[in-house]
């Protein structure tokens, strides 16, 4: 055993005042996706990653997407969309199906009945949002959340696009 100190390093450590926004943006982040998951599983019973499965059908060209667009629009993997969708496939919100354009892509559409539960969902979720996000901020801030949000979003590569359309979401 040695008492030597491990090699200096050329991590760039964050200063005091990137500290001083990382903390309260970290726990602001992982707090609201919690706050808003719990929201929805009490009000709906549906979990946040879910509801976002049904809010990009609902606005997609005939409440259809390739499950890989679906993907990169949720914020998640394939596999973490598969089982959302099985589950959503269980409750009889959306359908699998081959795309018609392309046999080998397989294709989420929303249901009549998942429809009408984003329908349901959606103004209490909207209601949280405001009460979390919205209100506590004025519109200088909300236009600033709104360009800081873009810039970090495109630094890790999401190509992310709202409305969803067929092709753009990745």
């Amino acid at each position: 055993m040695t008492d030597e100190l491990p090699p200096a390093d050329d991590t760039p450590w964050l200063s005091e005042a990137e500290r001083e926004s990382w903390v309260p943006f970290s726990g602001m982040l992982l707090g609201l996706v919690s706050a808003l998951d719990a929201q929805l599983q009490s009000d709906a019973r549906i979990s946040f990653f879910g509801y976002l499965v049904l809010a990009g059908l609902s606005e997609a060209p005939g409440r259809t997407l390739p499950m890989s667009d679906l993907a990169v629009l949720a914020h998640g993997s394939l596999s973490r969309l598969s089982h959302a969708v099985s589950t959503l496939e269980k409750r009889g919100w959306v359908r699998r199906s081959p795309s018609p354009e392309n046999g080998r892509v397989t294709v989420a559409t929303l249901t009549d009945a998942g429809y009408a539960k984003i329908v349901a969902t959606a103004p209490a979720h909207v209601e949280a949002v405001r009460r979390l996000v919205l209100d506590p901020i004025d519109a200088d801030q909300l236009r600033a959340l709104g360009t800081i949000s873009a810039a970090i979003r495109d630094s890790m590569g999401s190509p992310c696009a709202w409305p969803p359309r067929p092709g753009t979401a990745g």
